[in-house]
């Protein structure tokens, strides 16, 4: 063997072995999603540091009639995630002085009759503690004791910045997502053009698609925005580093107003902002948000000392609720054990 051998034999040992000391969690999230015990993974995960890609990964298919694998590009609906969206619209025109935020919703809103209209204010429909359930129902609580998820108020939010903005809730998104150059980003719709990846419901491990979509014009604040992992991450970069709103505005928006408990999040409640949770785990700060519904799964975190995106998005979702945040949750302990949010 001679020594330049050697030496390149030395040189490749040595680089796999610093690769695998400065990021295990690549070889742990490899590992994990390539399992199907509880079940299988379908979906595409990204992981960014100060907007550079740190882990990409497409992994599964995009529909059981046209078995295609998953890309990084695929779009998928994010459900839930799309509320965090609404709120920083309904900041954006709070910023323009068009919103007071405890102020009541009957102030925008003048052809609600329900008596509550004029005591939950735009601050209680943000963080969920508004104590709307049906709008033809009395409160479930005074507004401002307890929180209840719903999409019900950020439907009426969407409502809020129609009238006071004088567009549609769709123009208004999209104007945004333009701006920051979220192409591939859209909003459901079943005679539109542009189409997420199929939903699917997955029973140990054998996936149905999902024929009817539950989203309408109506919900679309709430759960209707269709987008890509990278877009996501352009979001991310957007939001947490002042691109969107002023620090007044994101101060309020990622400030604990209420408590809440997910289950990815932890067994205890934790901190909930306006359509985002503020976690503390391991001393380590993050917001984060969950979307579930049409087949779909999604996750999306931001550490913001380490400036780590990490975004979830399954075209799955588990008739098992035990098993709907599976991954998800498994993957986040890993980050959150891992150099790449430490240092």
């Amino acid at each position: 063997m001679t020594r330049t051998f050697r030496c390149l034999c030395l040189f490749l040992f040595l680089s796999f072995v610093n690769a695998f000391a400065q990021s295990p969690y690549i070889f742990e999230i490899d590992s994990l999603i390539s399992t199907r015990n509880p079940r299988n993974f379908n979906g595409v995960i990204l992981i960014t540091k100060k907007g550079k890609i740190q882990y990409s990964r497409a992994y599964g298919i995009k529909d059981i009639y046209n078995p295609a694998p998953l890309k990084m590009d695929d779009p998928f609906e994010i459900m839930s995630n799309t509320k965090q969206i609404t709120a920083v619209l309904l900041l954006q025109e709070a910023e323009k002085g068009k919103i007071d935020l405890q102020s009541p919703v009957g102030r925008y809103l003048d052809d609600l009759t329900q008596p509550w209209a004029d005591s939950v204010t735009i601050h209680q429909l943000l963080n969920h503690t508004h104590g709307i359930t049906d709008l033809n129902k009395p409160l479930a609580f005074k507004p401002g004791s307890d929180f209840r998820y719903g999409n019900l108020s950020t439907i009426l939010l969407g409502k809020i910045i129609e009238k006071v903005s004088g567009q549609s809730y769709k123009s208004t998104a999209e104007n945004l997502f333009r701006k920051l150059g979220m192409n591939d980003t859209f909003f459901y719709s079943k005679d539109g053009n542009r189409k997420p990846v199929t939903g699917q419901m997955a029973d140990r491990n054998v996936f149905s698609a999902v024929e009817e979509s539950f989203i309408t014009d109506e919900n679309l604040p709430a759960d209707g925005v269709v987008t890509t992992a990278k877009d996501l991450s352009i979001w991310n970069e957007a939001l947490h580093k002042g691109k969107i709103l002023t620090p007044e505005m994101y101060g309020l928006m990622t400030t604990p107003s209420a408590m809440s408990q997910h289950d990815v999040f932890g067994k205890e409640k934790t901190g909930y902002g306006y359509n985002i949770r503020i976690v503390n785990d391991q001393e380590i700060p993050y917001y984060g948000h969950t979307g579930l519904g049409d087949g779909f799964t999604s996750l999306n975190i931001y550490f913001p000392e380490s400036e780590v995106s990490l975004i979830i998005l399954e075209n799955q979702m588990n008739e098992n609720s035990d098993l709907y945040y599976y991954f998800e949750k498994e993957i986040k302990n890993i980050i959150l054990s891992s150099n790449l949010v430490k240092e």
